[in-house]
């Protein structure tokens, strides 16, 4: 197996790449990495190409001798780059894939904003036969091309595919910055565009922990999922006859009840409620099939997730850096 992986310095790829490095079942393995910002570091087993996927060169050099492609390369609501990256280079890494004699598998990690994830409202649980609902924006727009664009080449050309579509992805401390009312909050929701100024400040001065209503006027439920529980779906579908031409959700079995995450914090660290009213939506992730047909589950749950975020410790050599917002 040569598996070129687009998207190895982010997040998800640097907790991927490592795992699969050292599963026993991948020991032949090599890896090819196209870098246009970070560099991954080159050993025996791992080759870099620098470039843009929207360099049919680069694409071509990289996919030489490549059996799996693992696609996370993306950009966030960049109109400049969203078609170069999810467009222009998708269609160059399919177009290589297709002519490839030996080409197996085709995996793309997608995300829950195609169905609108807490923006839009579903009467019933997301499922992965659910019609494409995304929010305005070209990053939802752009991911819904990537998947679209995946199927088409199953069904004109007989490529293989796997989809993984995830919602918001955490690691270490993540969720904790998440609920923060600072100036260091992690993506979203936009604080600013719910409460006034004072408000936040007060609620950031008092430490207090965000409860978040949804639309319903009840605690809101969110997915996640976390980089750990992803990874592992990934090297399980990876290959894997179950995986062929199938999309899957990967999220936590119940999504984050921001009333359950408030008490925790609050029994637990003494962080009182700030109740915060929003046009916010529950929704189920329904990541059934990925648990019948992969035998894939997920071990974070929500007290997992706050945990794991607030006794994460920082060294020195570690700061806190956010490469991409969420």
């Amino acid at each position: 197996m040569q598996l070129l992986i687009t998207g190895a310095t982010g997040k998800v790829g640097q907790a991927f790449l490592p795992r699969f490095l050292a599963d026993p079942r991948l020991a032949d393995a090599s890896v090819v990495c196209i870098c246009n910002n970070r560099m991954v570091e080159e050993t025996p087993r791992v080759r870099a190409v620098r470039g843009s996927i929207g360099d049919p060169a680069v694409v071509a050099s990289a996919m030489h001798g490549t059996t799996h492609v693992l696609h996370m390369a993306t950009v966030k609501e960049d109109p400049v780059h969203a078609m170069d990256v999810s467009v222009k280079g998708m269609f160059l890494l399919l177009e290589a894939a297709r002519r490839a004699p030996d080409f197996h598998q085709f995996m793309l990690i997608g995300g829950d904003c195609v169905v609108g994830h807490c923006i839009v409202q579903h009467e019933a649980p997301v499922t992965e036969t659910t019609p494409f609902r995304p929010y305005p924006g070209v990053y939802a727009l752009s991911k819904v091309l990537e998947e679209t664009m995946l199927v088409q080449y199953g069904a004109q050309y007989g490529l293989d595919w796997t989809t993984l579509r995830a919602p918001w992805i955490m690691e270490k401390d993540d969720f904790r910055y998440v609920l923060s009312f600072g100036p260091d909050q992690f993506g979203g929701p936009d604080w600013d565009g719910m409460i006034e100024p004072a408000e936040r400040g007060a609620h950031h001065a008092a430490g207090r922990a965000p409860l978040i209503l949804a639309a319903d006027g009840l605690p809101l439920k969110r997915n996640f999922v976390h980089v750990d529980d992803l990874v592992d779906a990934m090297l399980l579908a990876l290959g894997n006859p179950a995986a062929s031409r199938a999309l899957f959700n990967i999220a936590m079995t119940e999504p984050v009840d921001y009333g359950v995450v408030a008490d925790h914090l609050k029994a637990t660290r003494g962080m009182g409620p700030a109740r915060i009213a929003s046009a916010l939506h529950s929704n189920l992730l329904d990541n059934a099939r990925a648990r019948l047909q992969l035998g894939w589950t997920p071990k974070v749950d929500t007290i997992g997730l706050v945990e794991r975020a607030f006794t994460y410790a920082r060294t020195a050599a570690e700061p806190r850096k956010v490469w991409y917002v969420g």
